[in-house]
């Protein structure tokens, strides 16, 4: 089955038990079992006010909805909800909910490696169906919380990223007003195609109608997005990747630097920490790898960058990165030593 099969089926099998004579039990023992753990029958009997038998009745229900519920026999056997071929939807309450936006609102606003678009659209899609009175709470307790980690970019408002994230989706034309590198102020209006996380920054890959020709936006330069209400059919992007597309926009506009650095630590190690953006590491021998690529970003930025990494390494090109990680690293040295 398609996903959007899948999706549908699920959201008739809600509707289905929201029409039931019992939806406030049925809702309440799913809000139990999405809890990770496993509920005997005699307690959940007891925390529903109802029988047992009632309870598999219940239970029985949920599962021709869709939800893989499993049962263990035995003295200390009981129900708890396993993961199945697809994900059913989830039910929160109203202090998990807060919590789940407040979280991915603070990730949002700064371009952390690893919340990328699909944290976003979770995001726009939670915000979506908050209640007022959620919304209020996210908004405040958000406000009044300084966040202890960031990217070293420009912060960004939530709401940015989450009206682009939904034109995105929606294939829906989107207005903003955007200031350039130099300051210049103007008006856009753009087909949006993708919200690209670079670990530092936000860009929005998207054609702009007036200028009849693909662009990339930093979304820190976006004030006043309007998601216009008019679609669009999405049209093919030269590269076929969006990262790919931004990799070749961003090195087009600046000056770039082809780096080799060489770890102490097998490919397989290394990867899962590097940013794709900044290449691919390759295998060498003795337990050891390369990685190789190009940036425009200051040699500074690379050097701190590398570091955070985690492994040992060497840098064999350019100079101007091998005397920045000197420099860095008797600094560093420097800054550990006993005060005197």
């Amino acid at each position: 089955m398609s996903a959007l099969g899948q999706f549908t089926s699920y959201l008739c099998g809600i509707l289905e038990l929201m029409t039931t004579d019992t939806p406030a039990r049925l809702l309440q023992l799913l809000s139990l079992l999405q809890t990770p753990r496993e509920w005997p029958g005699g307690e959940l009997s007891d925390r529903l006010g109802v029988s047992r038998r009632t309870v598999r009745r219940d239970i029985d229900r949920l599962r021709e909805l869709g939800y893989p519920v499993q049962a263990t026999m035995g003295a200390d056997g009981g129900y708890r909800l396993v993961a199945g071929k697809a994900m059913p939807p989830l039910l929160l309450d109203d202090e998990e909910a807060v919590a789940i936006a407040v979280g991915l609102r603070a990730g949002a606003g700064h371009a952390v490696e690893g919340v990328e678009e699909a944290s976003v659209r979770a995001l726009a899609k939670l915000e979506q169906v908050l209640p007022s009175r959620l919304r209020h709470r996210v908004s405040t307790l958000q406000a009044a919380t300084t966040p202890l980690t960031s990217g070293d970019g420009a912060s960004i408002a939530p709401e940015t990223l989450t009206v682009m994230a939904s034109t995105v989706a929606g294939r829906e034309r989107l207005r903003f007003a955007y200031r350039a590198k130099d300051g210049a102020d103007s008006r856009r209006v753009v087909e949006p195609y993708r919200l690209v996380s670079t670990g530092r920054r936000w860009y929005l890959v998207a054609y702009d109608l007036d200028r009849d020709d693909w662009r990339t936006f930093r979304v820190d330069r976006v004030s006043d997005p309007f998601a216009t209400g008019a679609r669009f059919a999405p049209r093919e992007l030269p590269t076929g990747d969006a990262a790919e597309y931004l990799r070749r926009s961003i090195s087009g506009r600046q000056e770039t630097y082809a780096f080799t650095v060489t770890f102490d630590a097998p490919a397989e190690v290394v990867a899962p920490r590097v940013p794709q953006w900044l290449g691919v590491p390759e295998p060498l021998v003795e337990g050891r790898c390369r990685l190789r690529g190009s940036v425009g970003d200051p040699v500074e930025w690379l050097a701190v960058r590398l570091a955070m990494l985690g492994h040992d390494f060497s840098v064999q090109e350019p100079q101007e990165l091998v005397r920045c990680v000197r420099e860095l690293g008797a600094r560093l040295v420097g800054a550990g030593s006993d005060p005197d």
